[in-house]
């Protein structure tokens, strides 16, 4: 009989891990889909004030239900050089902050008395959002019904991880061997084993409310566990730092130190409360003492100090930490990385935050954008001055818009299989023909270099006026491009159609200078071979128009 509940109550309580990693998963998406503008906009409020930095760490992860979800998006900033280590380090101690919402949230979930109990009414909402899911055809609506179908399954969860621990305190061999488990530091390595191994600290923390309440555990061995879950949850930011550039290995590192400094901090304060008090005072009893007969809550208040306090503890050394990272971890690499074409805003990390990511995309596009730009002026000054020496730098940068090209395809197509509302959706689609005509502005420039080292193998030139006129339609195209910039990077409708105007005076400048070759030829003042070159520059910069309007376009989407 014992065996038939030891394992009933296995599988009972691996269910409701299961049905509460899902609940999180899910209201953490659909909150993120839902704040995405707002959470775009809160990241990039990051300063250098240390306090801002810890706010919107706590308000980030207390919004999106995920601590390891904005320690990922930070190692991301951080290694395309968005953010600095000091303000990662400043959002990683207010993540750790924000990740104690889901623990209080699950200590009010287990409150009850004679009424109802607040965990079946909590879990009623998962069906109040269902039916918002399933009827509703608003985008934003849906976004609702995720949150509270997630909220509400994540006290179903929690409520069957409940009744298997209920089943586990009936088991007096059970409650003997867990009792046998007194070692503080051997408590705290198991808390940073499991939630390793479930990459959840709010698993791992609900599981101990849970085993706490139940009777299994002292509320002093619930404190450990959760001491450990703390560090922990640091292995996924150290698999993707481990995975990245040099300052995303720092970061991870920071959040791990942070994380070991705190408990080896509150293991040392535990000992000596212990010795001073000759085994009367210990944690367990403080918050016994301060919220009597609510284990639940004892718990999750331990769980909220224990982070801010070691925020507190930890933002005076910030600098040392950030020095300290950086002698652990050498600059070696940096510069391999830094060497050859990269991606500048974005980093496969930024997946695990899709509305993030998305917003780091239009950057990557923007700078996508300025290069081939670059190139162009590049083209137009090689081919008018008939000087050379910049080809190298025009022939790099011709590699790294290709690079560019083939990455940021790869990357969208990664991020459109990822769970994005429909604006972000709309916008991704558009990107990807933004890219591939940006990479043929990149082209079109590098035929203009052809066309030069055209002439210069029949030791020709254009003429004055030639070089009059292709200087205008540079002036125009650049006009072009600071119209197209205005409006794509602002959504400015107004600047799109100033950019409509100047695309009509190009077309119009084509012409005229198609008129103008014939004239020279007929006056003998151009070769067929250099009115050739000419002909096919003047196409190929109007080309070049019509693809940056194109871009322009997509704002309309």
């Amino acid at each position: 009989m014992n065996a038939i509940t030891v394992l009933t109550a296995i599988l009972t309580l691996t269910a409701g891990i299961g049905v509460f990693l899902m609940a999180c998963h899910m209201m953490s998406t659909h909150l993120e889909n839902a704040g995405s503008r707002r959470l775009k906009q809160l990241f990039a409020r990051v300063g250098e004030s240390k306090w801002v930095g810890v706010g919107i760490g706590a308000v980030g992860t207390a919004a999106i239900q995920s601590s390891g979800a904005v320690t990922v998006m930070v190692i991301g900033f951080v290694n395309v050089g968005i953010m600095s280590l000091t303000q990662a380090a400043t959002v990683i101690y207010g993540a750790n902050i924000g990740t104690t919402v889901t623990a209080q949230l699950v200590a009010l979930g287990m409150l009850g008395g004679n009424g109802i109990s607040t965990t079946v009414l909590f879990s009623a909402f998962a069906g109040i959002g269902a039916f918002i899911l399933m009827f509703s055809k608003r985008e934003s609506w849906k976004h609702v019904g995720g949150i509270l179908t997630g909220f509400g399954t994540l006290f179903v969860g929690l409520s069957m991880m409940s009744n298997a621990m209920d089943d586990f305190a009936a088991l007096d061999s059970v409650k003997q061997f867990l009792a046998g488990i007194k070692n503080p530091l051997l408590i705290v390595f198991l808390g940073a084993l499991f939630t390793a191994i479930i990459q959840s600290s709010s698993v791992l923390t609900s599981i101990a409310i849970t085993m706490v309440v139940a009777g299994l555990l002292s509320l002093d061995q619930g404190i450990y566990l959760t001491m450990g879950s703390n560090i922990g949850s640091c292995v996924v930011a150290i698999l993707a730092g481990m995975t990245s550039g040099t300052n995303a290995k720092r970061t991870a590192l920071i959040h791990l130190f942070f994380n070991v400094m705190g408990v080896v901090v509150f293991l040392l304060i535990a000992l000596l409360l212990r010795i001073a008090s000759k085994g009367v005072w210990t944690f367990g009893s403080i918050f016994e003492h301060a919220f009597p007969h609510a284990p639940q809550i004892q718990l999750a208040m331990f769980h909220t100090v224990f982070n801010v306090c070691t925020t507190l503890l930890a933002l005076p050394l910030t600098e040392n930490l950030v020095r300290l990272v950086c002698r652990l971890v050498s600059d070696k690499e940096k510069t391999a990385v830094d060497a050859g074409p990269h991606l500048y805003f974005l980093d496969d990390t930024m997946l695990s935050a899709p509305v993030l990511a998305v917003k780091q995309l239009k950057a990557e596009i923007e700078n996508m954008a300025k290069l081939a730009m670059e190139n162009f002026k590049r083209s137009i000054e090689i081919v008018t001055t008939m000087d050379f020496s910049a080809s190298g730098q025009f022939a790099d940068t011709e590699k790294e818009l290709n690079y560019l090209n083939g990455e940021l395809l790869r990357f969208m197509v990664q991020l459109s299989e990822k769970r994005l509302n429909q604006t972000d959706l709309k916008y991704l689609n558009a990107s990807i023909r933004s890219v591939s005509d940006l990479e043929r502005i990149g082209d079109y420039a590098e035929n203009i270099v052809e066309y030069a080292e055209s002439l210069r193998s029949q030791s020709a030139s254009f003429s004055d006026k030639a070089v009059e006129e292709i200087r205008t339609m540079e002036s125009r195209i650049l006009a072009l491009y600071d119209q197209v910039s205005t409006a794509y990077h602002n959504l400015d409708t107004d600047a799109l159609k100033r950019a409509y105007v100047i695309e009509e005076e190009i077309d119009d400048l084509t012409e005229q200078m198609e008129r103008n070759h014939i004239q020279r030829l007929v006056e003998g003042k151009c070769t067929p071979q250099v009115g050739a070159e000419y002909l096919s520059l003047a196409q190929n910069a109007e080309r070049i128009a019509d693809h940056l309007i194109n871009v322009g376009n997509t704002i309309r989407e």
